[in-house]
């Protein structure tokens, strides 16, 4: 049965791109509470089709595929700069291509300039005019307003003209700083990416026996699958484990593990890699936000995933890849690995931050464990001790120990040297990765 909160993120969905979207109109043509309504609202900005600015409010946006996500509609431009939008309303929910920064003769700008860019300039009005009628947006810097004339030719385009009180240069840092961030989730997988859908899923009902588990492995060779009740919600999970010594005529509601963890579409790969690492899982429900079942992920979906996304081309770079780019491998027979701090990993005292050593130290461990053909793995918990300050600039040696090793864990220490002088130490223990 479909709930109110989902009918009115069906309704919005259903709208428009451009429509704008309001609290009291939602809840009086759905017949729902204004704070149904509302918080219907937040979820479909969550899910990136609705964009809410200040002094405009709420409209439909299209929702972008994530081979386009760093592709930026106007109304998430006019956030990004605390921006006002001065003529052009109606067309916030297009995407810009690109932007172009006004800082030439009009002539020469005009070349760069095309349908669906953004124009960021001054107070140059001509510029203002022929960006418009070349089909461009135009972000006026500086804080300077826009005459009634070209408000009015904005309208008429359905091309947005927008104020920030920002200069021309911090106002393309800004916009390159947003579109960098949306490569870096781009490379994020998750389970929506990978899961298998529930029309493609084998699952089993709680009224039904054993028996027909024992059917579903015979057909599928899959040891595990999700219990739904009549109203798909899942209630549980059976795997080879829950019906060993059990009878044929029992009911799976029985023998099921009640109340099993989940994953939403949003959960990312490497969060539920973890999460059945931790609790020695091997299949996942993925379920709405009511519980309804929307398909499964297995551990071996999940490092398959893993390793995929570790082959592919990095395009937005994460502290984490920073650090990595710093590390040299110095001695290969007793590991050693030479890591230089840049500016990016300090604290306000220009010493090696805690976050940035912490991932050196996980980075490290993780190529030791590779380096003796152990596969994949995750830190676990850690002991740090920082016996100096590291300044920028300095080289590390970096010393790995593995003191034990098992099928499942491996415990780790490490001796960290800038020069001749001990600057830290850590102890580590890793879960091994099964495959």
């Amino acid at each position: 049965m479909v709930t109110k909160h989902e009918q009115i993120l069906q309704y919005i969905e259903s709208l428009p791109v451009g429509d704008k979207i309001s609290v009291r109109r939602i809840a009086k043509e759905l017949q729902v509470s204004e704070g149904t309504a509302y918080r219907a609202i937040k979820e479909a900005e969550t899910q990136r089709y609705v964009s809410t600015i200040e002094r405009v409010g709420t409209i439909r946006i299209e929702k972008k595929k994530k081979e386009n996500i760093e592709r930026l509609t106007f109304a998430e431009v006019v956030n990004i700069v605390d921006g006002q939008v001065l003529g052009g309303k109606s067309g916030l929910h297009k995407t810009l291509t690109k932007f172009v920064i006004g800082a030439m003769q009009l002539e020469d700008m005009m070349r760069y300039t095309d349908a669906g860019s953004l124009l960021i300039v001054g107070n140059r009005v001509k510029a203002h005019f022929t960006a418009l009628k070349a089909g461009a947006a135009v972000l006026i810097t500086g804080g300077f307003e826009a005459s009634e004339s070209l408000k009015k030719v904005a309208d008429e385009l359905e091309l947005p003209i927008i104020s920030t009180s920002y200069d021309t240069f911090t106002v393309a840092t800004m916009i390159n700083r947003a579109i960098y961030d949306q490569l870096i989730k781009k490379e994020i997988l998750f389970i929506e990416d990978i899961y298998v859908p529930f029309q493609e899923t084998d699952f089993l009902r709680a009224n039904e026996t054993v028996s027909a588990y024992h059917e579903k492995n015979v057909q599928t060779l899959h040891a595990g699958f999700p219990v739904i009740d009549g109203n798909q919600k899942v209630v549980g999970i059976v795997t080879a484990r829950d019906v060993i010594g059990k009878e044929h005529r029992d009911s799976i509601e029985k023998v099921m593990t009640k109340n099993p963890i989940t994953l939403t579409m949003k959960t990312s790969v490497a969060t539920a890699g973890h999460r059945m690492i931790w609790e020695g899982i091997d299949l996942m429900p993925v379920v709405n936000d009511n519980g309804i079942l929307e398909g499964v992920i297995s551990r071996q979906d999940v490092l398959k995933a893993l390793q995929l996304a570790q082959r592919q081309p990095q395009q937005g770079e994460t502290i984490d890849d920073i650090v990595k780019n710093q590390m040299k491998v110095s001695q290969e027979d007793e590991l050693t690995i030479e890591f230089t701090v840049t500016p990016q990993m300090t604290n306000q005292f220009g010493a090696i931050s805690y976050g940035a050593f912490t991932t050196l130290l996980a980075e490290v461990g993780n190529y030791a464990l590779k380096n003796k053909k152990r596969g994949d793995s995750v830190a676990e918990n850690m002991t740090i001790y920082f016996i100096k300050p590291v300044q920028m600039d300095s080289v590390l040696t970096v010393r790995p120990n593995i003191l034990d090793m098992s099928r499942k864990f491996v415990k780790m220490e490490f001796d960290v040297l800038n020069g001749q002088v001990l600057v830290g130490k850590a102890m580590m223990m890793f879960q091994l990765l099964e495959r």
